[in-house]
């Protein structure tokens, strides 16, 4: 399908550590194939980071992001590239159809509505990974520096050209997915948090209201004490405390979040390492290599 596309390509499979055996699979296509090239990193980084490390080791003129799990069909990788000519730097795919739990679904729509309120904007949900970039919308995607990163806001940053196509997305066919509860909540947060800084507005928000709560609170006491129905004074310590104590604890967590984000940051680390790297020229200089010491 892609040689009918294209003259030339590569496929890059970007191996994030996993528990299933991929590697030894991974390198048997890359002995076999010469368009495939295949990238272990030294560690598990994460879905965001393992993009970063794919789209900064390909060299096409244009880039086609998808998971391995084939609930992306490759199918749509026409449709992908016949918008991407039309002059779009970026072109997503938009799923279509049941493709997971209603749990998932209210929950994500939730995440959503929440991300545009904070963010001002108008994300659309129902976006993936799955996607089609230039080399142009690539470099500029490599030049974000951020450790915890979401691809897909990096690309609504950008600002380039963009279009949107739709497709039907699969039932995952094999395994699990490594997203559980914990790490979706954990994802969702991190995408709040590298969105805006509009979160520390909203501490702010919820501070005044919370105070003015206590403050509501405050006056339906003193006119209940004035009309004769003095509330117990430990109901009246405990509930000052709960507001107070809400307030700083928020706002302390809030601040506490961004300021780790400054520190990652101001570290200047490696975003990964890659360990190891198959393509036909490694492979060849690898053969080569073990020819002349035979």
């Amino acid at each position: 399908m892609l040689s009918r596309l294209v003259g030339s390509y590569e496929i890059i499979f970007v191996d994030d550590r996993a528990r299933d055996g991929a590697w030894p699979v991974l390198a048997k296509l890359a002995e076999s194939d010469p368009c495939v090239v295949a990238i272990r990193l030294s560690r598990n980084v994460g879905q965001q980071l393992a993009i970063t490390a794919g789209l900064d080791q390909c060299c096409g003129a244009y880039a086609i992001v998808m998971d391995c799990d084939l609930q992306d069909p490759p199918e749509s990788i026409p449709a992908l590239y016949a918008r991407a000519q039309e002059g779009f730097d970026i072109v997503f795919a938009k799923r279509k159809g049941v493709h997971q739990s209603k749990m998932r679904v209210v929950a994500n729509r939730l995440y959503v509505s929440m991300l545009n309120l904070i963010c001002r904007s108008n994300f659309d949900g129902e976006l993936g990974a799955f996607s089609i970039v230039s080399r142009r919308a690539i470099e500029a995607f490599l030049r974000f520096q951020e450790r915890d990163r979401q691809y897909l806001l990096i690309l609504l940053e950008i600002g380039f050209e963009s279009t949107t196509i739709e497709y039907t997305r699969e039932h995952r066919r094999g395994g699990r997915s490594s997203f559980n509860f914990a790490r979706l909540v954990a994802h969702g947060l991190s995408g709040l948090i590298f969105a805006a800084a509009r979160l520390l507005h909203l501490a702010i928000y919820v501070g005044c209201v919370l105070f003015g709560a206590g403050l509501l609170l405050a006056c339906v006491l003193i006119a209940r004490s004035i009309i004769g129905a003095v509330a117990p004074s430990w109901a009246i310590v405990i509930n000052v405390q709960l507001l107070i104590g809400g307030i700083v604890t928020f706002c302390i967590g809030i601040n506490g979040l961004y300021l780790g984000r400054i520190l990652g940051s101001a570290q200047h680390r490696p975003l990964y390492f890659i360990q190891d790297r198959l393509d036909r020229r490694s492979i060849a200089q690898t053969r080569a290599n073990s020819a002349m010491q035979s």
